[in-house]
């Protein structure tokens, strides 16, 4: 599966999230830190998604950007 993640500079690091999948979150002092853990921790929702014999959600977002005269 493929699921868009939002990744969001912050002023000590990054944060990101899957909208997607509620509740999945992660936090790093990089880039490439937070792009390490989302992807551990969307591993980790599904597997708990699936011990609970909850649905795994499909990835229904998408991103586009857009270019705008600033």
């Amino acid at each position: 599966m493929r699921y868009a993640v939002v990744i969001e500079a912050g002023e000590t690091g990054f944060g990101a999230y899957v909208p997607d999948l509620p509740g999945c979150i992660a936090a790093g002092a990089t880039r490439e830190e937070v792009v390490r853990l989302i992807q551990e921790a969307i591993e980790f929702h599904i597997e708990g998604l699936k011990a609970d014999g909850e649905p795994v959600p499909e990835p229904t977002s998408s991103i586009e950007f857009i270019d705008v005269a600033a």
